[in-house]
């Protein structure tokens, strides 16, 4: 079996589980935000339900419209904060503390070998620790809250080699835009996108992290990547649940497997508007902007950042575009003061903000005008992902990202 296939097996008290069959699977961990946590609650007290499964099991995060952009998005907070005081939710996070998919791993929540799920799209994200995590609906949600079980379909699974030695500029933004654009957003429609490759072992459990996140751009069920040294460096001294590692058996069946050299790639950038619509940097240095956003549960690390003051490095932001800098969590944004990264941002002109989800949903603290265009470290860049439907975004890492707030254009790191 795939480490998928063992995750959902040993979740379901089976000694096999193969592609397409229905399991019911017991849940270690779920969570939901402040868009999509109301909906659930409704459906929870429309269920008759009087407690939750487990209240230290569940998480609930403030981070798509924080701080609070109207009187609709307070009411959302509110239902949300008198539900976790209700319930004695223990992992009930206040405006600010961070995004949800680089909080709980940041607190611990996630460990290797269990079942996530999250209203929430990208709660792929955890697959990077060796999780299976995928996003529901809020109704199952609901279901999930209640129970502590959900079913799911085992989904088939897809090998991705990344191979090769990743150049200088090269992250894990890179080498999942470089997947989706070779593969298309739909190849691995209600799959399993296992990632491997010696690439991997030179890419930091932070860009890992964007890779699992935006296996579902791919249209994957989840994202996943065994859990190694480097894995098991992060989680040292955070996990909350003692973890079961799990890797693919040798003679494993996958629906396909696809190759990716790093050695080969130039960053990347994913041009309107579609996340697999993707070219090299150097075939877009005509491309004027308006705003930068580095920030998201993508590239909001640390490493991120400082990877981004790095590029920057004493020169000033375009005067003809505004750069917005959103740290991921509160715990990234100090160390990120303390380290002398944020100073160096503002200096150049960035405006800095809190953990938010913000402008990547085009929910507030930089949404764009019509006929704007922007370059975001951000998920996704649909039609009118980040404001008027007239706007157009690019997406990349933080290298391109931070070069372009300096040129003005889209760049590489290589003209600075």
């Amino acid at each position: 079996m795939t480490i998928t296939e063992k995750i959902l097996a040993g979740h379901s008290g089976k000694n096999r589980v193969a592609p397409g069959e229905i399991v019911q699977a017991r849940l270690d961990f779920l969570l939901a935000n402040d868009i999509t946590a109301p909906i659930a609650i409704e459906s929870f007290y429309d269920a008759g339900a009087k407690k939750v499964f487990d209240r230290a099991r569940i998480a609930l995060v403030l981070d798509h419209f924080v701080p609070a952009k109207d009187i609709k998005s307070a009411e959302q907070a509110k239902i949300i904060r008198e539900f976790a005081a209700r319930h004695k939710i223990r992992y009930f996070y206040e405006a600010g503390c961070g995004i949800e998919h680089a909080l709980l791993p940041q607190e611990g929540l996630i460990s290797p070998g269990e079942v996530i799920i999250g209203a929430d799209s990208h709660t792929c994200t955890y697959g990077a620790l060796g999780a299976f995590a995928t996003g529901v609906g809020s109704t199952d949600l609901a279901a999930g809250m209640i129970t502590g079980e959900l079913w799911f379909k085992v989904p088939a699974s897809i090998k991705v080699i990344f191979s090769g030695r990743p150049g200088k500029w090269i992250s894990g933004k890179d080498l999942i835009l470089a997947l989706i654009g070779k593969s298309g957003v739909d190849a691995a429609a209600y799959m399993s996108l296992e990632f491997t490759g010696e690439a991997l072992e030179k890419i930091s459990v932070f860009g890992r992290f964007t890779i699992c996140n935006m296996a579902i751009e791919a249209g994957a069920k989840n994202g996943i990547i065994a859990a190694d040294k480097v894995t098991l460096a992060y989680l040292k001294n955070r996990m909350v649940r003692i973890p079961k590692l799990f890797q693919s058996d040798p003679d494993a069946e996958y629906a396909a497997t696809i190759e990716i050299n790093a050695s080969r790639l130039k960053p990347q950038v994913a041009t309107p508007s579609l996340p697999g619509n993707v070219k090299p940097v150097d075939k877009l240095k005509n491309v004027r902007i308006d705003q930068v956003v580095i920030g998201s549960c993508t590239n909001g690390w640390l490493e991120d950042l400082e990877t981004a003051a790095r590029i920057i490095n004493g020169r000033k932001v375009n005067r003809n575009l505004r750069l917005i800098v959103l740290p991921a969590t509160r715990e990234i944004y100090l160390q990120a003061m303390r380290k002398g990264i944020l100073e160096k941002l503002s200096k150049a002109g960035a405006v800095i903000g809190p953990a938010t989800c913000g402008p990547c949903l085009g929910g507030h603290m930089g949404v764009l005008a019509e006929g704007e265009v922007a370059l975001a470290t951000t998920n996704r860049n649909f039609v009118g992902r980040m404001g008027s439907p007239k706007s157009e975004v690019y997406l990349s890492g933080p290298a391109v990202a931070a070069a372009s707030a300096v040129l003005g254009r889209i760049a590489s790191p290589e003209e600075l």
